[in-house]
């Protein structure tokens, strides 16, 4: 898949909006990704980490496991992990802090991809990292089904996603959008 499979993808399931939107991060932005509407389809999320697998394999040497921040990156994580035949995890919210929960562990030295479902500041993929690291484990590469900073997050590590879009978002207080009237709507999850 290239980059214009993976958007007549999102455009397709109807998951590439134009608006206002106010994204995770808390910045404001005229376009928003719903990956949910594309991973709902088995078919599609199973091409999508497929794909992501095959160009993170290519980035460093395959892991042992791949994590990923609920609740966008699990059918990633799941689907990039099935494709390798490792382990897939995902660590989630606990008193707004990221967390390995359900009995999920790393062991000291696991090789670990981390994966998401789109980055937009890099935040969720660095604290998903950060868990990683804390657990003992060891980040190898990143991945995402879609880049929205145009490539210019560094991560620390090496890094690819399926679509690497330029698409600006803006703080609040700044937000062109919101200037002209506009009311931000939250379509993500948290």
């Amino acid at each position: 898949m290239n980059q214009e499979d993976v958007l007549a993808l999102f455009r397709r399931c109807g998951a590439l909006l134009e608006g206002h939107f106010l994204l995770t991060s808390g910045l404001h932005s005229g376009s928003y990704l719903q990956c949910a509407l594309v991973l709902q389809h088995p078919g599609e999320a199973e091409t999508l980490g497929g794909e992501l697998a095959v160009r993170m394999k290519a980035l460093a040497s395959p892991p042992d496991l791949v994590v990923a921040p609920a609740l966008g990156g699990i059918l990633v994580a799941h689907e990039v992990a099935r494709a390798l035949g490792v382990r897939g995890l995902f660590a989630e919210r606990q008193e707004g802090k990221l967390r390995l929960r359900r009995g999920f562990n790393i062991a000291r030295g696991e090789r670990c991809f981390v994966v998401e479902d789109v980055v937009t500041t890099g935040g969720s993929t660095r604290e998903t990292m950060e868990v990683v690291l804390q657990a003992g484990g060891i980040v190898t590469a990143a991945g995402s089904l879609i880049d929205r900073t145009g490539g210019r997050t560094d991560l620390g590590v090496p890094r690819t996603a399926l679509a690497v879009m330029d698409i600006p978002a803006y703080p609040p207080e700044n937000c062109p959008l919101c200037s002209t009237g506009s009311r931000p709507v939250k379509p993500g999850s948290r």
